[in-house]
């Protein structure tokens, strides 16, 4: 029944290319037309969603989660993460407050401006935020410098400054204790000095100078979280808000060269970055995989009619299938863009194949219309049982819960039907169009011939070689891993990619965060309780936590501070500032005062700082204009009127309750039902996997329904992981079958199967060697290894089942055609790998070893299980 059933098959394709042979002008018109159209109805509907939680089923509990934690915060989604980093606090503090306004004033693109650091708030309370010790340490700062800051505030110019340091110098020189850190004082303005010499302003830090110890990098930083108005009407939704604030540190001069570093991060800046990523990398891709696909053709066919008829047919079905990726779906994600490079990879093999059994039989004599129908005859059943078993590796991937590859299934694997009909309707009818002359007979090439015979005569020993190899690769297996980290997967060369790499990278600001919420305040403060009780939570934060603890103590420590810093508080005289000879001679009278120091012996641990202060100062006066001075005052004191007005702010503070948190905070914090957030840190790196999965299982055993970047990070990884390996049993079971049945029995079964089970166990060892990991995005080869794989098989053993020899024995078109079609799958794959997008680099990476593999496997392994089987299939007793 089933070799009936075969038999009409092969009639009905015959008859269906005689008569594509017969009406050629009208199927090339109608293909061409339809080709137009579908491009056109593509660029016009088709969209890209770069987000990746949207590649996993909203059926997940986990994903719904979430979605109830967006609905209850919605400013934490679609953010634009602003991280301003300048040469000392002073300038990073001004150029953020100085951006935040700027952009609170374009509310058409900005829904929400978040800068904490310049809220009043907590500029008043700051120093509430201080633990005691900090506090009493910044307490005993401001004394010892109580005596400079209050001269200095009376007169804040150039002369100013050195007035009052060299009244500390004469001090010295009359035998006290120096005032403050002096030395630190002299090294710092030392540096703005050089700075100045050199060309480049490099502002005095007052902040750093009050507080005295190390100043980290993180100090040095600060971040304006916004949330931009998303025009969705746009391929990129966020980049005009993006380009508002790049145009607006350019107009502030926050640059480089001002000594401030803007740049944008947070998930809006990143899937906007990572579009442009995904469009650049998927054309090169397909331009590169069209140029090597069609140099091989050229090689492997060696006729231009028949490279362009393939080619017009390859591009004319990318056209279709691109079409019915927009009508089913509407949208690629950052994995089924790579469905061109894939079928691309795939398509031309059924073009290369008919297209050889085509010129096998013009070169034999036949003419053009006897041999169509004999290449129909011969390969038409071969190329529909590959498309069925590519789409079957493909539609794998419905039925599961990883929607980007369950997206990419579809297009493809319809792909592939679409990919069929064209080589089996639009090639016959270029063919008759530019229908093919035989060629005059060259030498054959003894290699192929040789190396033919050379398997055979060697079989059993290749055969026993494949079975240790194969053994071999099993412990290598369970080592292969898989990257739950998405961050992994996306362009290194972007600057959101560089600057949320480089937070994580900074232990102040690394964390990534599980987040919890309770129905009230109450409830929230006993959770975090519990939280913070278990070995692998460093902290759980919620709004209790932003009132600060100790506040009697404190604030007695800020009196005693008033009391002594009161000439500070006291509003100055307003005195002229200084013209250019009064600059002049300040420095000129305080270089007279570092001599006297030097020379005098005192202090000798200001020496060093003192010596190479004169000397820069020395170097600065012999050259400097007019304009040179002014500018090296504005560069020693312009950013200390802010600090000094924010230090009698903070010694304002009343101390702090509930209540008083300002309403920004509060909404970021607790809902207008009164459900609170809960922030829970990590103790251990989570950007280890096994470390990820301890935290997250240790935190769901006091909160279940936890959510946010951890808890989502693991359950996609494991989702991802059932999926890849739900799909590799669906297509191996549904393969399975399928080839059973055509091929009439196990034994064709396992002649197409055992090579493409070596294939697959290399992949995989390998993958392991090289370090190359499983992720989001190549995890689709092994179910796809299964379905392209049983292509080659399939031609040689239909080939050799119905021409006894025609692979074991002879060269004919159809191994020739199985080599070329590998090696332009493994060209169009390859493309992939050169992308700067690491997801689509990865799997073009893992996807060339696949196929390289199967191809070794295919035509050295296979022909010697075939030659095997022939020779006990002569031995056995009739």
């Amino acid at each position: 029944m089933i070799d009936k059933a075969a038999e009409t098959y092969r009639k009905a394709v015959v008859r269906w290319v005689d008569a594509v042979r017969r009406m050629a002008w009208l199927v090339v018109i109608v293909a061409v037309l339809a080709s137009a159209a579908s491009l056109i109805y593509t660029a016009g509907n088709l969209g890209i969603n770069t987000d990746t939680t949207d590649m996993l089923s909203r059926r997940l509990p986990f994903r719904q989660t979430y979605e109830h934690f967006k609905e209850a915060f919605p400013q934490f989604t679609d953010a634009i993460l602003v991280v301003v980093d300048g040469e000392n606090m002073d300038l990073a503090d001004d150029a953020a407050a100085a951006l935040a306004d700027r952009l609170e004033e374009r509310s058409d693109l900005f829904n929400t401006v978040y800068y904490p650091a310049g809220d009043p708030f907590f500029i008043k309370n700051g120093p509430l935020y201080l633990d005691l010790e900090e506090l009493y340490d910044l307490s005993d700062r401001l004394a010892g410098a109580q005596p400079l800051l209050t001269t200095l505030a009376e007169d804040l110019s150039l002369r100013g400054l050195f007035d009052t340091l060299g009244l500390a110098i004469d001090d010295i020189l009359d035998g006290e204790e120096p005032a403050g850190d002096l030395d630190t004082v002299f090294d710092n303005i030392t540096d703005t000095v050089e700075g100045q010499l050199q060309g480049r302003a490099r502002p005095l830090s007052w902040q750093e100078l009050m507080r005295g110890r190390e100043v980290e990098p993180g100090d040095r930083r600060r971040f304006i979280l916004v949330q931009p108005v998303l025009d969705f009407e746009s391929l990129q939704p966020a980049a005009a808000a993006m380009a508002s604030i790049r145009s607006l540190a350019r107009e502030l001069e926050l640059d480089d060269e001002h000594g401030v570093r803007v740049r944008l991060t947070g998930s809006a800046a990143i899937a906007n970055e990572e579009l442009e990523s995904v469009r650049a990398s998927a054309s090169v891709a397909g331009m590169l995989s069209l140029v090597l696909v069609g140099s091989l053709l050229f090689i492997g066919l060696r006729s231009a009619r028949l490279v362009f008829a393939t080619l017009a047919t390859l591009l004319m079905g990318l056209a279709w299938t691109a079409a019915f990726a927009t009508l089913a779906i509407g949208h690629l994600n950052l994995i089924s863009v790579a469905f061109a490079v894939l079928f691309i990879g795939l398509a031309v093999d059924f073009g290369i194949h008919f297209g050889l059994r085509y010129k096998e039989e013009i070169d034999g004599g036949q003419d053009h219309g006897e041999a169509l129908r004999r290449a129909a005859a011969s390969v038409g059943g071969a190329l529909t049982l590959c498309a069925v078993a590519a789409a079957l590796g493909f539609y794998s991937f419905l039925p599961t819960a990883y929607t980007g590859l369950s997206e990419l299934g579809l297009i493809s694997g319809t792909g592939m039907f679409i990919a069929l009909f064209a080589n089996l309707t639009l090639l016959p009818a270029l063919l008759t169009l530019l229908p093919l002359r035989p060629a005059r007979r060259a030498p054959a090439s003894a290699l192929p011939l040789r190396a033919q015979a050379y398997i055979q005569r060697h079989a059993k020993a290749i055969v026993a070689g494949a079975a240790i190899l194969a053994v071999a690769t099993v412990p290598l297996l369970p080592q292969a891993r898989f990257d739950f980290d998405p961050l992994h997967l996306k362009d290194p060369t972007k600057e959101s990619v560089q600057t949320v790499l480089e937070l994580i990278a900074d232990s102040s600001t690394g964390a990534d965060t599980a987040a919890i919420i309770a129905d009230d305040l109450e409830a929230a403060r006993r959770l975090a309780a519990r939280l913070e009780a278990l070995d692998l939570v460093d902290r759980a934060v919620m709004l209790l936590d932003y009132v600060p603890s100790d506040q009697e103590e404190k604030l007695d420590v800020i009196d005693g501070m008033t009391l002594f810093l009161m000439p500070l508080l006291e509003p100055a005289p307003p005195v002229d500032p200084p013209d250019e000879a009064e600059r002049r001679a300040a420095l000129a009278l305080f270089l007279g005062k570092l001599d006297q120091l030097l020379s005098a012996g005192e202090a000798a641990s200001l020496a060093p700082s003192a010596r190479r202060l004169s000397e820069a100062l020395a170097r600065f006066e012999a050259g400097a204009s007019d304009r040179a001075f002014l500018e090296l005052e504005t560069d020693l004191v312009s950013t200390l009127p802010k600090r000094l007005a924010d230090l009698r702010l903070a010694l304002t503070t009343s101390g702090v309750t509930l209540a008083d948190l300002p309403e920004d905070l509060r909404q970021r914090q607790i809902t207008a039902d009164g459900r609170v957030r809960i922030e829970v840190f990590p103790r251990e790196d989570i950007n280890d996997n096994e470390a990820l999965r301890r935290f997250v299982t240790a935190v769901r055993t006091v909160a279940p329904d936890a959510t946010d970047s951890p808890v989502i990070l693991l359950e996609a990884g494991d989702t991802v992981v059932a999926a890849f390996q739900q799909a590799t049993i669906t297509a191996l079971a549904l393969i399975a079958l399928l080839l059973v049945v055509l091929l009439r029995g196990v034994s064709g079964l396992l002649l197409v199967m055992a090579p493409l089970a070596l294939a697959a166990s290399l992949t995989m060892a390998t993958s392991v060697v090289l370090g190359l990991p499983l992720n989001f995005a190549n995890v689709i080869v092994l179910p796809l290894l299964l379905g392209l794989g049983v292509a080659s098989g399939i031609h040689l053993v239909m080939r050799e089942r119905g021409e006894a020899g025609a692979i074991t024995r002879r060269w004919t078109s159809t191994p020739r055609a199985v080599v070329f079609s590998a090696l332009t799958t493994i060209g169009s794959f390859g493309s992939l790998s050169v992308s700067s997008h690491r997801g689509m680099a990865s799997m073009g990476e893992l996807l060339t070893i696949a196929i390289t593999f199967t191809l070794i496997c295919t035509v050295i392994v296979l022909p010697a299980l075939m030659g095997l089987m022939a020779q006990a299939a002569r031995h056995k007793p009739a």
